[in-house]
């Protein structure tokens, strides 16, 4: 039985259960969650299967309260391997990140575990810092930061953790560490590649004169892309560095110039913070008219979706024509964007 052959008799009952419980906002959207709740029941699926999802989603709940009183702080994601010692120097560059980008007013998110995560929590501290756990029998406790904080939620299960890390952050350090932080830096990667992420600043970030993410580089530049299987620089959209300060300076100068994006129908378009000049614009398509499947890219008021979801409505626009092949290529875009004269300074 599909969502739509539910017996009108059902959905009645539906909807009086969201009349007792109140729920009013976005209310087809909870319609739908009950009603797939019902069908898997319904489909006889297996014991393991429902508690998988009625696990994930109770994991999903918790976390969005952890995050929705912090909707308009920014927020950057710090990876790293749980077993880095404090005396080792790439504890202290995740300590010195998190400090210098708390005190730009950034929040940072780790994995709440020790090593790399303690590092940063001690370097954002308590009040800017959050945390998403997983539960292991070994290993990922939760760093005595956020332990018994309010600013921690616990996961049973990786994927809903990742999502958790990635989904409300604008931008990522990732340091050294071992399959775990592989896994969640290529995450970054693929979904940056496919565009089911919006573009945000990657850091990889390294010990003074350390040469592990060099090494990383050098695989991708000798074998990823000679293969095919990535394309020529899709690795450049992340920037490697030993420096405290010009990872602080990527993370916080992405967003200088650009805010944010919005499809409208086949129409991309784009939120800046200021106004570019009429001069400016010519420089962009001439610079990227191949990443356009038609057009140009030009100046545009707020589309009619925008307008009735009071959208970002006081902000200039760019609009284009992206083709979808070239999605990688909107961060030189949006580089490209923030390099313009008329974007703020600071």
């Amino acid at each position: 039985m599909t969502e739509e052959m539910l017996p009108a008799a059902l959905s009645d009952e539906i909807n009086h259960v969201l009349d007792e419980a109140g729920v009013s906002t976005d209310r087809r959207l909870v319609m739908r969650m009950l009603r797939t709740a019902l069908l898997l029941g319904e489909d006889g699926t297996d014991r393991l299967d429902l508690k998988i999802a009625s696990a994930a989603l109770a994991e999903m709940r918790d976390a969005f309260r952890l995050f929705a009183p912090f909707r308009g702080v920014p927020k950057v994601t710090v990876f790293g391997s749980a077993r880095t010692r404090p005396d080792d120097p790439l504890f202290r560059q995740a300590r010195d990140v998190a400090a210098a980008l708390a005190s730009d007013g950034w929040m940072v998110v780790t994995g709440a575990g020790p090593g790399i995560m303690q590092a940063a929590a001690e370097g954002a501290g308590p009040a800017l810092s959050l945390g998403v756990s997983i539960r292991l029998p070994f290993e990922e406790k939760a760093n005595s930061l956020v332990a018994g904080s309010d600013q921690v939620v616990a996961m049973k299960y990786f994927f809903t953790r990742k999502l958790m890390l990635i989904k409300e952050s604008s931008g990522f350090i990732c340091l050294p560490g071992g399959f775990g932080t592989l896994d969640e830096m290529f995450e970054l990667l693929t979904l940056q590649q496919t565009g089911k992420a919006e573009p945000t600043p990657i850091v990889l970030l390294d010990e003074k004169g350390g040469s592990f993410w060099e090494g990383m580089r050098r695989f991708v530049d000798e074998h990823l892309a000679p293969m095919g299987v990535i394309s020529p620089g899709d690795f450049d959209r992340v920037v490697i560095t030993d420096s405290v300060e010009a990872a602080r300076a990527e993370i916080t100068g992405f967003w200088r110039n650009y805010d944010s994006l919005r499809w409208v129908g086949d129409t991309l378009v784009l939120r800046l913070k200021a106004e570019p000049t009429d001069e400016e614009i010519e420089e962009l398509n001439t610079e990227f008219a191949a990443i356009l499947s038609t057009g140009r890219i030009e100046r545009t008021a707020p589309r009619s979706p925008e307008v009735a979801d009071d959208d970002r409505l006081d902000l200039p626009r760019l609009a284009l024509h992206l083709d979808q092949r070239q999605v990688g290529n909107l961060f030189r875009l949006i580089g490209a964007i923030n390099a313009l004269s008329s974007a703020p300074k600071d």
